[in-house]
């Protein structure tokens, strides 16, 4: 082969690999909703649109007031959906199918990507594959899990058996931690590939930190904060958060409880805890001061697949106490950046909580290492290995289609061990 030859190969392959995509991204969930799925897709759609790639979102219109944003880059599609049992503010996207099946024969994208396992999602794996479309996934949440904190245990088999399913039948679906790609693997899922999330240095930092909030919640400066943010729901397992916060306030009558987030569980807490500051729904630089002004966080949850607050309340400066699970056991240092208890230990989850409200020197020394400790986890790596995914299911469709070599990228990604 001449000189020019493999430089010609060279050229063309580079501008595959660096050529702009159209993705079809599904999903359930998606903003204006707030939840930590929702957020984690708008960074990546945003991301994307930085790095000139057309994202169509297809998602369930949430409420008569949900209307599409326009967005250069961005096609917002809406269905039509049901509210989701326990969750009346969510809705699943109805069957979809056929409007799917006309939508990506007018104008095809070259990758279809699934977020979320509902009917909306079985739709857009079943169009993506009649028409031949490459189709990936990822696996966001454990809804076999939440099956017994609702009543339904009795279907947690079926819906394993849904999910296990609708996963096999795309040629990647993409995990946030080793663990859990470990776990899913054990489970009979297939294709799996690693890809972390991350966090917004930028906007998490102790920085954000605020007295004037601090005297808001009724806490002085030298008073501990006890901080809980997520979903006020059941399968959050926050009757470990009002355990452990009763046995520390015990001995620290002045420490204060701060839930911020809402959910169908708020009554049952305000009553269980009457004297805890519940702030509602926060967003952007308010979030931010939230966390930030906190002391101590507490992280009860034994359901998550990874956990987007840990990160967020390490990079804000708070000491993080946790389940070793999910996003926690990848982050957190027991003594160093954090402290970790066994899964599901709940006793010690309690007596944990009190040993670092009562210790100032301790709390201190694990908020002064938590940023650092997630200073690396920018997103700009997450979009890249995101694309980078993306690219190598396209390539692996197209060689199994008998497309020509020179079609496909230069490289093929191996993603990194969390």
């Amino acid at each position: 082969m001449t000189v020019n030859n493999t430089q010609d190969i060279m050229v063309e392959s580079f501008a595959v690999q660096t050529k702009s995509l159209r993705v079809a991204l599904v999903t359930e969930t998606f903003a204006p909703e707030v939840n930590g799925v929702a957020m984690t897709l708008g960074r990546v759609v945003g991301g994307l649109l930085q790095r000139g790639h057309e994202v169509q979102v297809v998602r369930p219109k949430q409420g008569l007031e949900d209307r599409s944003l326009p967005r250069v880059g961005l096609d917002e599609v809406l269905s039509k959906g049901v509210p989701i049992p326990n969750y009346p503010d969510l809705h699943f996207g109805l069957p979809f199918g056929n409007r799917l099946l006309k939508l990506w024969q007018q104008r095809r994208p070259d990758i279809v990507h699934v977020a979320t396992e509902g009917p909306l999602g079985w739709s857009a794996v079943s169009a993506a594959r009649k028409l031949r479309l490459p189709v990936t996934s990822s696996f966001h949440t454990n809804f076999d899990n939440y099956a017994q904190h609702y009543g339904i245990g009795l279907i947690r088999a079926p819906i394993e058996a849904y999910l296990r399913k609708l996963h096999n039948r795309t040629l990647a679906t993409m995990v946030p931690t080793q663990s859990l790609l470990q776990q899913l693997q054990a489970r009979g899922y297939h294709n799996l590939t690693l890809m972390s999330r991350g966090v917004a240095i930028e906007q998490f930092r102790p920085q954000a930190r605020s007295e004037a909030l601090r005297a808001r919640w009724g806490v002085a400066p030298h008073e501990v904060a006890v901080l809980y943010v997520g979903r006020l729901a059941k399968e959050k397992n926050l009757g470990a958060v009002l355990a452990a916060f009763a046995a520390l306030q015990a001995r620290l009558p002045s420490a204060k409880m701060i839930f911020v987030g809402a959910g169908p569980m708020q009554k049952t807490l305000q009553a269980a805890c009457a004297q805890a500051v519940f702030c509602g729904l926060q967003e952007g630089e308010a979030l931010a001061e939230h966390y930030a002004s906190g002391d101590l966080f507490l992280f009860p949850s034994v359901t998550e697949t990874y956990g987007n607050v840990v990160p967020e309340a390490l990079a804000s400066g708070l000491a993080v106490l946790s389940y070793a699970h999910a996003a926690a056991a990848n982050l957190i240092r027991d003594g160093h950046n954090g402290a970790l208890v066994p899964l599901g230990d709940e006793a010690g989850f309690i007596t944990a909580a009190v040993a670092l409200a009562i210790d100032p020197q301790r709390l201190q020394a694990l908020r002064s290492q938590a940023p650092a400790s997630v200073a690396h986890l920018g997103w700009d790596t997450v979009f890249d290995h995101f694309v980078l995914t993306l690219r190598t299911a396209i390539a692996g469709h197209e060689a199994a289609l008998g497309a020509p070599r020179s079609n496909q990228p230069l490289a093929v990604f191996s993603p990194p061990s969390a």
